[in-house]
């Protein structure tokens, strides 16, 4: 597709072609283009309100007030709550200090995946006990 084409493509969905997407290098800027367009933008497996969400955490992380404006208006506009985005910020927030910590610490890998392994199994386990207490208190009233 010629650069030109793409931009009257961009600019049909978007209303403009950015100026920033205009300074990437045609090449580049097609092949953005096609992903959004293809996958960022379209109707995925993951609904578009949880991927604005999952981009506004990947920004708060990475730092960059760009993408945390983008992914929070976009989030908005798919419908997500001034709540949904504080916690999705919120979760970014979390899993850095986890990550920070565990990374700074030198954690064994092999170590760390048996634990996890291990919650889950934990948690999966008690969830299957208590869903079966509940059902076995409803019969009982």
């Amino acid at each position: 597709m010629a650069i030109k084409d793409t931009y009257a493509e961009i600019e049909k969905t978007l209303g403009l072609v950015p100026e920033w997407l205009k300074q990437m290098p045609e090449g580049a800027a097609e092949g953005f283009w096609v992903t959004a367009r293809d996958f960022w933008l379209a109707e995925t497996e993951i609904p578009n309100k949880y991927k604005e969400l999952i981009g506004l955490a990947v920004s708060g992380a990475t730092r960059c007030k760009y993408c945390c404006l983008f992914h929070t208006e976009a989030a908005r506009l798919f419908g997500a709550t001034e709540a949904e985005i504080a916690e999705a910020s919120m979760m970014s927030g979390v899993t850095m200090m986890g990550s920070t910590f565990i990374n700074a610490q030198q954690v064994d890998y092999d170590k760390f995946a048996a634990e996890t392994r291990d919650i889950i199994n934990y948690v999966r386990s008690h969830r299957q006990v208590a869903a079966e207490q509940a059902g076995t208190e409803a019969h009982h009233h």
